[in-house]
């Protein structure tokens, strides 16, 4: 029996929406390498951060776009993130990386050499024949537009407050949730009014609504999807 042919796929979709797990689940069950873009922006935030570099201060970042060394490792059971050989894993998920992530984002230079850092890696994976899966807010539209398989999920605020809430950890009483929802709402807007590269569903993605549906459930409906693309 043949090897399945190497397929390129790409998860958009804003916060809450399951990307991340969904992506990972995917690719670890069909055995394809995983990329979390997310975690790229949030490494290069951290960077700029621990170098008293001001995320609102766009000249100050975009000359500092080239400096840091990121490397992606895309095994979808462990991947890691490091920048300049340092693991940041965990502070690239803390409170400070997570409000200035979106105003470093937003910055050209940034985007410029984080999407090279990408398209780079799934090329080698395409490559490598074992295709990957590649999620975050513009790799549809933006960094793989040619992508063979473009999915986009979807879910209200109210259960993506509710299922980040949950991932937080403590009571999720409803000033936490409103809170949660209006950080959500923020980062969603911020993402899709962006003059780079802004948060959007391509033309030609499958939209998926995750809101009623089980994690295992978004995994097997993405998985059939991409499954078929890979007989077609």
């Amino acid at each position: 029996m043949s090897a399945p042919t190497p397929v390129v796929v790409a998860i958009d979709g804003p916060s809450g929406t399951g990307k991340s797990s969904t992506s990972k689940g995917v690719a670890a069950r069909l055995g394809m390498a995983y990329l979390d873009t997310g975690a790229q922006y949030r490494a290069i935030t951290w960077w700029m951060l621990t170098r008293g570099i001001d995320p609102a201060d766009t000249a100050e970042v975009a000359a500092a776009a080239e400096k840091p060394e990121i490397v992606s490792g895309t095994d979808p059971l462990a991947p890691t993130i490091t920048v300049d050989g340092t693991d940041v894993s965990t502070p690239i998920r803390g409170a400070e990386v997570t409000g200035a992530v979106s105003a470093v984002s937003a910055v050209p230079e940034i985007r410029a050499r984080i999407t090279g850092l990408q398209r780079s890696i799934a090329a080698e994976a395409a490559r490598s024949g074992a295709g990957i899966v590649v999620e975050g807010r513009d790799i549809g539209t933006t960094v793989l537009p040619d992508a063979d398989l473009k999915i986009f999920l979807t879910a209200s605020p109210e259960v993506r407050a509710a299922r980040r809430s949950g991932e937080l950890g403590g009571p999720q009483d409803a000033a936490r949730l409103a809170a949660t929802r209006a950080d959500l709402v923020r980062r969603d807007t911020a993402d899709s009014s962006r003059t780079a590269s802004p948060l959007a569903r391509a033309a030609d993605a499958v939209e998926l609504d995750t809101a009623d549906l089980t994690l295992e459930q978004v995994i097997e409906r993405v998985g059939a999807m991409i499954e078929e693309r890979r007989s077609a």
